[in-house]
């Protein structure tokens, strides 16, 4: 195993369905962008409400990718 060095980003994601939609969906979504994604963590757990009801969660994660040689 070689030595790595990551790059981490902090990244929010929502979903209308739950907080594990929501992680995939900014997961997804970075990685159309940034390369090598290897890890994640949770940071935050929120979520929006409107008229007494859960609209979106919402959950900020850092996320860590290799770089390039």
């Amino acid at each position: 195993m070689s030595n790595h060095v990551y790059k981490a980003v902090e990244l929010t994601g929502s979903s209308k369905s739950g907080t594990d939609d929501a992680v995939r969906n900014a997961i997804e979504r970075a990685g159309k962008t940034i390369r090598n994604l290897k890890w994640f963590q949770v940071i935050e757990t929120r979520g929006h409400v409107e008229d007494g009801k859960i609209q979106h969660w919402q959950v900020t994660i850092k996320a860590g990718f290799t770089l390039d040689d």
